[in-house]
Formats: structure tokens, sequence, C-alpha cells
């Protein structure tokens, strides 16, 4: 018997959420991506439970719509804050791991939409280049130079912070 949408939702808005937050790096922008989502799944149910995996279905969904997130003229007029919020100092008894985190999170931010989002696909939800070429619709040759391409900007993004 197949799912109804209510139990795909109950079973896995949670982690679709948390993927949306590494995705955005926002938690409102996670919500509002995931909300949409949820209701272009809802609208093309019938297609999504046929398919031979629903959760990657949606998963991919999720992701289309992250990366064309800045591509509609309508993102841009309700979008209030379009840059992630400046590293601020924290007191120095944990200063140097919250730091790190934002710091992280500030060179996550500044890279292409694609290369983040295989970056979260591989080390988040840890998928193999194959499905990560799958849900990108791309090949896996492209998701394998994404992957290098973004990490080499970490790492000299890195050393020139430190």
């Amino acid at each position: 018997m197949p799912v109804t949408y209510e139990e795909f939702v109950d079973s896995r808005l949670g982690a679709l959420l948390r993927y949306a937050v590494m995705l955005t790096g926002d938690e409102h922008t996670a919500q509002d991506l995931v909300q949409d989502t949820m209701v272009r799944v809802q609208l093309n149910w019938r297609r999504v439970v046929r398919s031979d995996s629903p959760d990657g279905y949606v998963r991919k969904m999720l992701t289309n719509q992250f990366i064309d997130l800045r591509r509609g003229s309508w993102i841009k007029r309700v979008l209030l804050r379009a840059e992630p919020d400046p590293v601020r100092a924290e007191p120095s008894d944990h200063a140097s791991e919250t730091a790190e985190r934002d710091s992280v999170w500030t060179m996550l931010a500044r890279l292409p939409r694609q290369q983040r989002a295989v970056l979260v696909l591989r080390y988040y939800e840890d998928l193999p280049d194959a499905e990560i070429a799958e849900v990108l619709g791309c090949a896996v040759g492209t998701v394998r130079s994404s992957i290098s391409r973004a990490l080499a900007t970490l790492r000299t993004e890195l050393v020139e912070a430190r």
C-alpha cells in the first residue's frame, strides 16, 4: 500500500528541514524553502509516490528549489537580508569554537549554490557521487569537479583567514 502525503510529511519533514538549513545557512530561509517544496510535492504527490524513491524525488525537488532560489524575481522583493550576518566576536570562553563555526558558515555561503549543494549532499547527507548526480541532474564527473572546486575554494579561504 503506497504511503500517503501526510505519512510522508510526518516521517521526513524534520530531515528535510535540517537538510535545507545546511543548504541555506539560515533557518528562516530553510523553512520557506521546505514549505514551498512541500506545496509542490503535495500538488504532484501522485508522481512523487510512483517514483522509485519518493524521498530522493523530494530531495531533488528541494535541491532544485535551493539552486533556483534567487533566479526568480519574486525572491528579490521578499528577501530582507541577502547576505549572511557578519562574523561577530564572541566572549573568550568559547569564542574560538563559535568563530570557527561562523567562519565555516560564511565561507560556505560564498560558494556558488551548486557547489554548496554538492558539499551538503556529500558530507551532510553522505550520498555517493551517482546519487548526487541524480539529485542535481548532472553527470558524475560534474559532481566530482564541483566537489574539487568547492574544497579548493574553501582551502584557499581558510589559508587566507589564518
